[in-house]
Order: structure tokens, then C-alpha cells, then sequence
């Protein structure tokens, strides 16, 4: 059967899970609200074989008491979708559940993925980024890496994602500017940044709105995540840009911790100073209780940048009324 944790009116739970479902002949098995501990014992009790759902309820399952490899034996395969799947992430989950996460890429206009790690298979990581791949392209489906002039790039440079194929929306209902601004000759212009190696795998390095500024240098809040996934104490961890009046955006990391973790803002910082340039380690590391998400799962990065520069903001009066 397939456990279905995103809702049915998302691309995901209604192409993905319900029509994959329908078409195999498969028991769809309806989650609702995600709960770490009910999703826990529905796989338990239902014994499903597929499941699919953002890189946040494998953290919070693994967190609960009542996780173990035991409760996941039926599983076929497990996938993510909809926010990067750090490779620390994954490396954990199949310690624990003996089970490997892989993952797809795709998006409303492309009537889900596009891209998938095929069953059986291992993503490749990246040896100079460290990024996980997101998968290969599905049949059919042609993904070009483009530069800030639309010129196609070669393998390895980063560029924006751009898609064409069958099941490429051909356009934005009644909004033809949107239509030829993101959709040029049919091609979708995704708005994330990635690269392709030799080899066709496809790996997302972040949204190009997202990119911070630091000092001139380009940092993607991805690839400080998936340090930070890599420490032992970490849970769960987003990165965003906050305006600085020497940097012009300074890296800052929000943080929440496994049970029973203890660790200091200047270790995290140092950890992540010795796998990454001095300029991407977060200047500031905030832990957190929870990360703010959506219904289906992902982390609200705008909640947290939104948050992070009212308090920035906070901060800099209070100095200038004490001074």
C-alpha cells in the first residue's frame, strides 16, 4: 500500500501517491494531520510497502521514542520531495531504520517530478559541493542548466533549472505576462539553481531568491544545511540571510536539537568553519524549539528571515538608544 502524507489537493498527494496508487492496484492509505507517533504506528499496523514526504517527518520520526527499525521492515521504499533532502539526513535514517531515503524533483507546473532516484538506487554526492543529487530526468522529460543570458552551461556549472516535456504546464491561466516571463517557447524556468554532472544527475542547490550576500561572496543556505544535518546534535536546521551594515547580509543558522543534545552556538560555528568557507559558516546560531512549516511539511524560510530581521532590527535600536 502507499501511505499518502501530503494532502490530495497537493500535486504530490494527488499525482504522486492517490493516481500511483490507482494505477498499481495498491491500498491508498490516508495519514491526515502528520503526527510523528500516529505515522509511526499506522506503518506498524498497516504494513505499507511506498511513502513519500518532506525531509521533516523522517527527522521528527526519528525523534520520537517510538521509532525503530522494526516499525519500517515492510517498506519497498521510502522517498522526500518538496524541500533538499540533506545527505546527513539520509545517512542517519538508514543507520536507524536500515532502510536508504531517496528522492524526487518536480513542481505544480510539471505535474510532479521530473526527476527521481530510481528504486534500487543510491543518489551520488557531489565531491566539491556536497550536495546530494535529486535524481535523474524521467523519459521524456529534457532539463537544461541555464546562465544569466539563458545560454545553456556545461556539466557541473551552475546555472537555473529549466524543463520541458509532456507534462509541462503550457500556461498560467489568464496571466500571460507570468506565462512568457516563467514559460518562454514551453519551457519552464523554475527559479531554482542547479547543475548537472556527466553522468545526468540532477542536484538543486537552492532557489535563486534565497542566495545571501555576504561581502559580495554568493552563499545558498543549502549547502550550510547540510553541515549542519552532518552534526550529531543537530535536529533540524534552516539558514537565511540578515541584513549587516559591514557585510551587507550576514549567514545566520536557526537550530533545533535532538533529545537530550547539548552543544554551544561557537561549536556549531566552529564545526561548520571546518567544512566550509570562512565567509558561508553562519556568523549567528539560533536554537529553536520548532522550525515554523507548512501544512505538508516544509520549512516557512520566510517565517524565519521575516523573524530574524525583526530581531536584528530590535537589537540595533536597542544599541543605539543604550549608546
Amino acid at each position: 500500500g502507499y501511505v499518502s502524507l501530503a494532502p490530495l489537493f497537493h500535486i504530490t498527494g494527488f499525482i504522486c501517491q492517490f493516481l500511483a496508487a490507482v494505477a498499481g492496484g495498491a491500498r491508498f492509505i490516508l495519514n491526515y494531520r502528520f503526527d510523528p507517533g500516529s505515522l509511526i504506528a499506522l506503518c506498524d499496523r498497516e504494513k505499507p510497502a511506498y511513502m513519500a514526504g518532506p525531509a521533516t517527518i523522517y527527522t521528527a520520526m526519528m525523534a520520537h521514542p517510538d521509532f525503530s527499525a522494526e516499525k519500517f521492515a515492510s517498506f519497498k521504499s521510502l522517498m522526500s520531495g518538496g524541500a533538499p533532502l540533506p545527505e546527513g539526513l539520509v545517512n542517519k535514517f538508514q543507520d536507524r531504520a536500515q532502510i536508504y531515503v531517496g528522492q524526487g524533483y518536480g513542481l505544480s507546473e510539471t505535474c510532479a517530478q521530473v526527476a527521481t532516484v530510481p528504486h534500487s538506487f543510491q543518489a551520488p554526492v557531489d565531491p566539491d559541493s556536497g550536495n546530494l543529487a535529486c535524481g535523474l530526468p524521467q523519459p521524456d522529460v529534457m532539463i537544461r542548466i541555464l546562465d544569466d543570458d539563458g545560454q545553456p552551461v556545461g556539466p557541473g556549472e551552475v546555472g537555473e533549472v529549466a524543463i520541458s516535456g509532456p507534462q509541462v504546464v503550457s500556461s498560467y491561466l489568464n496571466n500571460p505576462q507570468a506565462t512568457a516571463e516563467q514559460i518562454p517557447n514551453g519551457e519552464l524556468h523554475t527559479g531554482d539553481v542547479g547543475f548537472m554532472n556527466e553522468d545526468g544527475w540532477l542536484f538543486i542547490v537552492d532557489r535563486k531568491k534565497d542566495m545571501i550576500n555576504a561581502s559580495g561572496f554568493k552563499v545558498w543556505p543549502r549547502e550550510v544545511e547540510d553541515v549542519l544535518y552532518m552534526h550529531p546534535a543537530v535536529q533540524e536546521a534552516a539558514v537565511v540571510g540578515i541584513p549587516d551594515d559591514y557585510r551587507g547580509e550576514d549567514v545566520a543558522a536557526f537550530v533545533t536539537l535532538q533529545p537530550g543534545a547539548e552543544v554551544t552556538t561557537d561549536e556549531i560555528i566552529a564545526f561548520c568553519r571546518e567544512k566550509l568557507a570562512s565567509y558561508k559558516a553562519p556568523h549567528q546560531v539560533t536554537f529553536i524549539d520548532q522550525l515554523p512549516k507548512t501544512s505538508s511539511g516544509k520549512i516557512l524560510r520566510r517565517t524565519i528571515r521575516a523573524d530574524a530581521v525583526e530581531a536584528a532590527q530590535a537589537a540595533k535600536a536597542a544599541a543605539g538608544t543604550a549608546d
